[in-house]
């Protein structure tokens, strides 16, 4: 196993090592984390819930297996250095993502629980910083050990990602109202100058 390889399994235990931390962390206070696709929620917005969770389980197989082959079917090493910096930078965008929520943050469109919407921090410059995160560390694992099924999970579950955030936004839109419209305004989906503000 080379350097390329240690690195990227310290970063998949790092990102999904920390999920793990807070989820338990989380369960002792009497916080149900994980609410993707259970609850009394819309058929769509249910069945995008559950094609995430598959997603993240798929893809999270997928960057093991790569990285354990070490795949690289087309670029060149410093691309794939470049990858591996990329998820870096995702997982410690997600990190500091899940900090900052502290107890609101909840896998999943949390329509019975009550949370606060959260506007400081990260959050001042992205609404959706964790998923950003997510992107950010996907799309750095196909850099660094591309291959083609690596490339499909990685489309498929940014795509997914992307419904998701869809799908919360109109629920926080429901849950907090003007508020969440007014911050709407101020900071973008991605980030806050991202032309998907919107």
């Amino acid at each position: 196993m080379n350097m390329l390889q240690i690195f990227a399994i310290i970063i998949l235990l790092i990102f999904y090592g920390v999920s793990m931390i807070k989820l338990i962390a989380q369960r002792r206070k009497g916080i149900q984390t994980i609410q993707l696709g259970i609850g009394s929620k819309d058929k769509k917005t249910l069945l995008v819930e559950k094609l995430l969770k598959f997603a993240f389980i798929l893809i999270a197989l997928i960057e093991l297996a790569s990285i354990l082959l070490n795949t690289n079917s087309f670029f060149p090493g410093n691309i794939r250095i470049v990858g591996l910096a990329l998820t870096f930078t995702g997982t410690l965008v997600f990190i500091i993502a899940m900090l900052t929520m502290r107890d609101s943050w909840r896998a999943g469109i949390p329509a019975e629980d009550k949370t606060e919407i959260v506007t400081s921090g990260i959050y001042s410059i992205s609404r959706n910083p964790a998923f950003f995160g997510f992107d950010l560390t996907y799309i750095g694992f196909y850099l660094a050990f591309d291959n083609l099924l690596l490339l499909v999970a990685t489309l498929f579950v940014i795509t997914i990602i992307h419904l998701q955030i869809l799908e919360e936004e109109k629920f926080l839109t429901y849950r907090f109202g003007e508020k969440y419209l007014e911050y709407k305004k101020r900071v973008g989906r991605y980030l806050k100058l991202s032309p998907f503000r919107l």
